[in-house]
C-alpha cells in the first residue's frame, strides 16, 4: 500500500484495498488521512474511550468561546419551546 509515512496519507484506492490494515493501524493509535487525487477527503482517527476531567473542561471552554455573541434575536426560549408544541 502506497502512503506517505510522515503524514499517514493514503489514497482512496489503497484505503479500500487495505481497509482492515488501516483499521488496525488506527486502533493502535495512528491517524490516517485518506486522499482522492492528492487532496485530503477523510480522516480515520482512534475512538477515544473516555475523556479526562481536564479534556472535558477544555471542550466546555471551547464550546463557550465559540458560542459567545450568539443571541436569539430578542426571542425567549419559552416562546420557542411553546412554538414547537402542537
Amino acid at each position: 500500500m502506497a502512503r506517505h509515512e510522515q503524514t499517514n496519507l493514503v489514497g482512496a484506492y489503497d484505503a479500500k484495498a487495505h481497509f482492515s490494515e488501516l483499521l488496525e493501524r488506527v486502533e493502535n493509535g495512528e491517524e490516517v488521512t485518506i486522499t482522492r487525487h492528492g487532496s485530503p477527503v477523510a480522516k480515520m482517527v482512534p475512538v477515544k474511550k473516555s475523556m479526562t476531567p481536564e479534556e472535558r473542561m477544555a471542550a466546555i471552554r471551547r464550546w463557550q468561546e465559540s458560542s459567545k455573541g450568539l443571541t436569539l434575536g430578542g426571542l425567549k426560549v419559552r416562546d420557542l419551546i411553546n412554538e414547537g408544541r402542537p
